[in-house]
């Protein structure tokens, strides 16, 4: 048993959307570590194109490639996919993180923050995942499984005190559409599974940016998530280790779930 080689990403290609920051820059620092050429997404292509390089630098020239997109929109999806087509002919792992959060009172919660949030949460992942198949199934031929990685939240599983309706509904949908997905792709070798973070600082995520010492108190293991636990988790799920985790939700959050 070889451990360093299952856990190996050489020679793979990854996407990973709104991976400029936070969850998504934990994901794609794992990712490129473990020797994955990674792609890049985000609206601002000036944020997307300084991480690329950043990262590219750090892990070497053309390792980390930006690729700017509004992948909220089926347009802005083909659009994406039409770049990755430039740089390649196939697709190991897409991780669908980009997505966005709203919150107000029930009484005011405005529709504009119920379809924002539901469409970017719960339609793209779905339909970048349609759209990118053929690249998936192209992944798939080389030798191995192409993966899928949905980012949930612990949100979807259990509730937290703010009156984030979209995002409760949209994380728990996107769990629920993890499982439907993983069955309907596992056969044609293409393995969707989920993470579900806790609280780890990100500008979604502004107590445990801000106020992380705080939060950690609330937390059984005593502290927010560090980058390196987001990224494990990642690449366990995107590497030949993962192989046989099909349409699960891998929650990483300290304990903080079970302790709700």
């Amino acid at each position: 048993m070889d451990l360093s080689s299952l856990f190996s990403l050489d020679g793979r290609v990854a996407l990973v959307t709104g991976g400029s920051r936070g969850i998504g820059l934990m994901i794609t620092q794992g990712l490129l570590s473990q020797g994955a050429t990674v792609y890049i997404t985000a609206r601002k292509a000036e944020a997307a194109q300084a991480a690329a390089q950043e990262l590219s630098a750090e892990h070497g020239e053309g390792r980390c490639v930006a690729l700017p997109a509004d992948v909220s929109t089926t347009e802005g999806i083909a659009g994406l996919l039409a770049q990755l087509r430039e740089h390649e002919d196939h697709l190991d792992v897409l991780v669908n993180n980009a997505g966005a959060a709203w919150a107000e009172p029930f009484d005011e919660f405005p529709e504009s923050g119920w379809d924002k949030v539901m469409d970017l949460n719960v339609r793209t992942p779905f339909f970048l995942t349609q759209a990118a198949k053929e690249l998936l199934l192209a992944g798939h031929a080389r030798g191995h499984l192409a993966k899928v990685i949905n980012i949930a939240s612990i949100d979807g599983q259990s509730l937290n005190p703010l009156e984030t309706y979209s995002y409760h509904a949209s994380k728990a949908g996107l769990i629920h559409l993890t499982r439907r997905m993983a069955v309907r792709l596992a056969p044609e070798g293409i393995v969707v599974s989920a993470i579900a973070p806790g609280a780890f600082a990100s500008s979604m995520n502004k107590e445990a940016r801000d106020h992380g010492d705080e939060v950690a108190g609330q937390i059984p293991s005593g502290r927010i998530g560090r980058p390196e636990d987001m990224a494990a988790a990642a690449v366990y799920l995107a590497s030949d280790a993962g192989d046989y985790v099909v349409g699960e939700t891998l929650t990483v959050d300290g304990g903080v779930t079970i302790n709700r």
